[in-house]
């Protein structure tokens, strides 16, 4: 790993069929992996307060640098002891670059060698993100893992467009790991390539040839299909460092996290969970259940009976149903502790499965199970 950050660490303990079982320190916090991480997108989980996700195990959240530099800013930010302190969370905090908001939420924007050009989605005004600018903000809220900036293309992307792309992203990351000062966090790497082998290979190759604290996977989960997202996944993985963090980014359906980590991932993000929650569709261990279904009105049963949430211990089914009909906030809070806590012991019974060299009897376990409860689940 290339790392000079005494704050940053990454221990690789053991592998299983492809899993790997490790743990972060960032900053002094110990993250066992594989870790999913829940999107605090405005510095705040949706619905969910602090205390509430560290009681339910989480010790590493993500924060959206495009949104906090548009609002509030991260002067103000800073002025205000940083993002931990603002947002009264102790543990760690990776943001991303902004890059990915910039090419999904901007619709009118230029690409120059110097950034990205774009309006500001709530006022329209004119803002300019280059490498440098994303790690300035970044290093200003306090970010414990940084990412470089890269370019998101659409999916399907010509050849000629995806190459040129990721040599773009490889100069940005140069410029990236110049800007970063010596007090600043981790930085990650980011590879792109589209869905061409030979493009991820050349990708992964030559970021690492930069050396970053730990190597993401960009540009996937924007539309195709599931192989093939796990293809360009493995493709990657087998070039990244052993002794380093490999983070796929904004892949969360529990599926894809098994699948993925079984092809050497070790760090997962999406806002999945807590969108789901609001809008009424839980993951449990045999499916999604879409809690408004008629079906579950006077159904006295938890959302999911092999789940220890508060959710799960307190209400029935027919309660959500009601109050997420009736629109109600509690519905939302409900909802969503269940679904992080569900994702959380995802990952902790793989974590268990890989350190007690069964991973492959998990994953088997784990679709049998939700096969089983398709009568009872949505899908």
């Amino acid at each position: 790993m290339d790392s000079n950050n005494k704050k940053f660490g990454f221990k690789f303990i053991k592998e299983d069929n492809g899993a790997r079982l490790g743990t972060l320190n960032v900053g002094g916090v110990e993250v066992p992996t594989p870790v999913f991480m829940p999107v605090g997108t405005k510095a705040t989980v949706k619905a969910m307060t602090p205390e509430e996700l560290k009681e339910i195990g989480f010790s590493l959240i993500l924060g959206n640098t495009y949104h906090l530099h548009l609002r509030p800013g991260e002067e103000l930010i800073r002025e205000m002891g940083g993002l931990h302190n603002f947002m009264h969370w102790d543990r760690a905090i990776l943001t991303d670059s902004g890059g990915f908001q910039v090419f999904s939420l901007s619709p009118l924007r230029k690409i120059t060698e110097e950034g990205v050009e774009f309006r500001n989605h709530l006022d329209g005004s004119k803002c300019f993100l280059t490498p440098e600018k994303a790690i300035e903000i970044q290093e200003k809220l306090g970010s414990d893992i940084m990412m470089v900036l890269d370019e998101c293309i659409p999916y399907p992307s010509e050849k000629s467009y995806a190459e040129k792309s990721l040599e773009l992203t490889l100069r940005w990351a140069e410029r990236c790991k110049l800007a970063r000062s010596e007090s600043g966090g981790a930085l990650f790497g980011i590879t792109q390539g589209g869905m061409y082998k030979d493009l991820r290979i050349r990708s992964a190759r030559e970021t690492v040839a930069i050396g970053f604290d730990g190597y993401a996977i960009g540009g996937l989960s924007v539309g195709e299909e599931k192989e093939l997202m796990y293809d360009m996944t493995a493709i990657s993985t087998e070039l990244f460092p052993k002794d380093a963090p490999r983070y796929l980014m904004g892949v969360g359906m529990p599926e894809d996290i098994v699948e993925a980590v079984g092809r050497g991932v070790d760090m997962f993000d999406c806002v999945l969970p807590t969108r789901c929650a609001r809008n009424g569709t839980l993951f449990t261990s045999r499916g999604k259940l879409v809690i408004k279904n008629s079906r579950f009105e006077k159904d006295k049963r938890p959302p999911d009976e092999d789940c220890g949430c508060y959710t799960c211990r307190n209400y029935s089914r027919a309660y959500l149903r009601h109050i997420y009909q009736s629109g109600e906030i509690l519905a939302s809070r409900l909802n969503t502790i269940h679904n992080l806590y569900y994702y959380n012991n995802l990952v902790t019974k793989i974590r268990d499965a890989v350190r007690e060299s069964r991973f492959l009897e998990f994953k088997k376990d784990f679709y049998n199970l939700r096969d089983i409860g398709n009568a009872d689940a949505d899908g």
